[in-house]
């Protein structure tokens, strides 16, 4: 193998080529960019970022030795040759680490004052929007609208947050532990509104001026922001023969139906032992999975994918802590400390078999109960 095409300049794109050179692959390695930006890490965006502290952004990209083509999107796959809008670049392999985009509500294009919050310039915008007193409606109450609206109400901006389900992050969380966000953000001073959905927004001159809610009921709004959800950026692969269903399907070692191309980061649906395809959108998928993959590329090794699927959220001054995978038929117990109180520690089971932990603000504690989590994608059932 002479030459790698690396599709995306992201966090996954980043490791990909740090593990190719790691493991000895001395060829070209091109990667390609749809911005203008050299990689950079996108945590920090709805927290230190939006209070004016760039210095978590750079990925280290020391020693690379890679051929940049930024500014580039990719507009099509065929065998290992992806085509760009510039031309078609060849290769021997592909890994796609695209990614995804924040998902918007219909006709919300263009509007002044309405923000997704996903890339750099995302983030910039929504900057340059925030300010003491300013009236701020986070739509969606995730992990992103959560940090967003801690962030703002750290400001001094007048927020409030809406979330069609009725607690926040239920679905990562469970209902009763999900309530304790709802918590936060009403202790903070937010105004929280749950099971109510957007039914639209008052415009005025192209500007925002106020969320409908579906009730009828009116929030006046200098700024909004949507933190509903994101999509995998797969479009391009339309037409390339590679299995897609919710992300680009692959095996537990990141190889896609080509066997020449893998997939990894937020655009990857891993298949996973018992046949379940999973999009782990997580930071920590992003850094550690690539190794697999390329390993997997370059010498057709069966090592899978291990380790737990990790998430963290920082907001009002509580770090949230969550590993495994939490279903609905799981049942939480708090194994330490007290919610109601401060940090704690709640540790989810299925069948008897502890698959999840979260933890607040408790670290040390975090750790010692991971350790004990079962990798349920590893098992059959």
């Amino acid at each position: 193998m002479k030459s790698v095409t690396v599709v995306g300049a992201s966090l996954a794109g980043v490791a990909a080529a740090r593990a190719l050179r790691d493991q000895g692959f001395d060829g070209r390695i091109t990667m390609i960019g749809d911005e203008v930006h050299l990689p950079y890490d996108r945590p920090p965006l709805s927290k230190s970022f939006l209070l004016g502290d760039e210095s978590a952004l750079p990925l280290d990209i020391d020693g690379l030795d890679v051929e940049w083509r930024l500014g580039c999107a990719a507009t099509g796959l065929s065998g290992t040759t992806v085509s760009t809008a510039s031309g078609d670049i060849g290769a021997d392999a592909v890994v796609i680490a695209t990614g995804a985009a924040a998902c918007r509500l219909p006709g919300t294009v263009g509007i002044d004052g309405i923000h997704v919050l996903r890339s750099l310039d995302d983030a910039r915008a929504l900057r340059s929007s925030l300010s003491s007193g300013v009236r701020v409606t986070v739509v969606g109450a995730g992990f992103i609208g959560s940090e967003v609206a801690s962030t703002a109400v750290g400001m001094g901006a007048s927020v409030t947050v809406v979330e069609a389900s009725e607690t926040p992050l239920a679905r990562v969380f469970g209902s009763e532990l999900g309530s304790l966000i709802a918590g936060w953000h009403r202790n903070a001073g937010a105004a929280l509104l749950t099971g109510v959905s957007v039914a639209g927004f008052v415009v005025q001159a192209g500007r925002v001026r106020a969320v409908e809610l579906a009730d009828g009921s009116m929030i006046e709004s200098d700024v909004v922001v949507l933190g509903v959800g994101s999509t995998p950026n797969i479009g391009w692969l339309d037409g390339s023969g590679l299995d897609i269903h919710g992300g680009v399907v692959t095996d537990h070692r990141g190889i896609t139906s080509n066997p020449a191309v893998v997939a990894v980061g937020d655009c990857a649906a891993v298949r996973d032992a018992a046949g379940v395809i999973r999009r782990d959108e997580h930071w920590t998928s992003a850094a550690t999975r690539p190794a697999v993959a390329v390993e997997a590329l370059l010498t057709g090794g069966s090592k899978g994918f291990t380790g737990l699927p990790y998430v963290w959220s920082d907001q009002y001054a509580a770090r949230i802590q969550f590993a495994g995978h939490h279903g609905p038929d799981c049942i939480a117990d708090i194994v330490e400390g007290d919610p109601t109180t401060g940090p704690f520690v709640a540790l989810y089971r299925h069948n008897d078999r502890p698959v999840a932990v979260l933890a607040v603000s408790s670290p040390r504690s975090f750790g010692k109960w991971r350790r004990q989590v079962v990798d349920t994608s590893t098992l059959m059932t």
